[in-house]
């Protein structure tokens, strides 16, 4: 399947009957692929007449504790951005799939990683954070998918899938099977009293400021929790390695590629791959830091997860870029001549 397909059917799977969306490019598949599968098992599909509007609809059905999920690309989740921190404000489980491309603007419809800043960030106004996980194949968009809708539930959290338009339209054999679906409590949702229980109340307004501080308090403390917790990573052939590629997603793989290249010629090096962006995994970088010279950051943009490997690291190591931006993917050779350059002592 294509990976943006496999998104849609393995939400299907993990019980989502509800999605909200707008058609962009490389993510359309998606919406696509939901336009013909929500009505044959009685769900929702709705082509919202924005991308405004289809993140508020998400908040409607999350608000009543239904699995709900809505797709875009990079100017469509900017779109987004303030429903999603309506979620966060109203503690809301809801998954948001970003299949990126280049910007900023309307850039082009290439793929890229340009958007890891405003996913990892919070993606939008006020102190809240999502749970972000970058897939590097399309078995993995299945897996994180369903992954993705358990995490959001467990922590009354937004979850995002945040992939590139390579992983969103590449195929590759992919396994689906429905999971076994985790049931949360929700006697928080809006589902109708029947007189039998107090009424709840959804709602991100919060004029004591005594309160809201609180609520906020309490915020951070579920996210502590996710990255003590849910922290998420890979590491390739690190026992010896010393030097540290850290790259995510379609990037990952190249550097692989890179690796073993680098392998045949003698040259020590490893990879620690960030399957969750955020929480990001400090620790196992921070432990590698003891281990190698020097740490390269392989992204699609000009330089954004590169400052959460330094922040990891404490600067104790150099970290180098390699990157390709515009919709351009570096490729093997490209992070291979930047592995030489650190083991031949022209790193600096």
């Amino acid at each position: 399947m294509k990976g943006n397909e496999a998104i849609a059917e393995a939400a299907i799977l993990a019980g989502c009957r509800h999605y909200f969306g707008y058609p962009i490019t490389p993510q359309t598949e998606v919406a696509a692929y939901m336009a013909k599968r929500m009505p044959k098992i009685g769900g929702t599909f709705l082509q919202a007449e924005s991308e405004v509007a289809a993140i508020n609809m998400v908040i409607g059905v999350a608000s009543t504790g239904k699995r709900c999920m809505t797709s875009s690309s990079s100017p469509g989740i900017s779109l987004k951005c303030e429903g999603l921190s309506y979620l966060a404000g109203c503690d809301l489980p809801a998954l948001v799939v970003n299949v990126e491309r280049g910007g900023p603007g309307l850039g082009g419809i290439q793929p890229s990683q340009s958007d890891y800043f405003q996913a990892t960030r919070g993606s939008g106004h006020g102190d809240f954070r999502m749970i972000v996980l970058a897939p590097a194949s399309v078995q993995e968009m299945a897996d994180l998918t369903v992954k993705g809708f358990d995490l959001a539930e467990k922590y009354r959290v937004t979850t995002m899938l945040l992939a590139d338009g390579t992983m969103g339209q590449m195929m590759e054999p992919v396994s689906l099977e429905a999971p076994a679906v985790t049931e949360y409590d929700k006697s928080w949702a809006v589902t109708g009293t029947n007189c039998e229980r107090k009424h709840n109340i959804i709602n991100s307004l919060s004029l004591i400021p005594e309160e809201l501080e609180q609520q906020n308090i309490e915020r951070f403390e579920r996210y502590a929790k996710i990255e003590e917790n849910e922290t998420m990573y890979e590491e390739f052939m690190m026992e010896d390695a010393e030097i540290a590629i850290v790259a995510f997603g379609v990037a990952a793989r190249i550097s692989k590629n890179a690796i073993l290249a680098a392998r045949e010629k003698g040259i020590k090096v490893g990879l620690i791959r960030p399957i969750t962006l955020w929480p990001f995994p400090k620790a196992p970088i921070a432990k590698a830091a003891a281990q190698v010279k020097e740490f390269i950051s392989v992204e699609m943009n000009m330089g954004q997860m590169i400052e959460d490997v330094k922040l990891a690291i404490g600067c104790s190591r150099p970290v180098s870029l390699v990157n390709r931006v515009g919709g351009m993917i570096p490729s093997p050779e490209q992070v291979l001549a930047r592995i030489e350059e650190i083991a031949g002592g022209n790193g600096k």
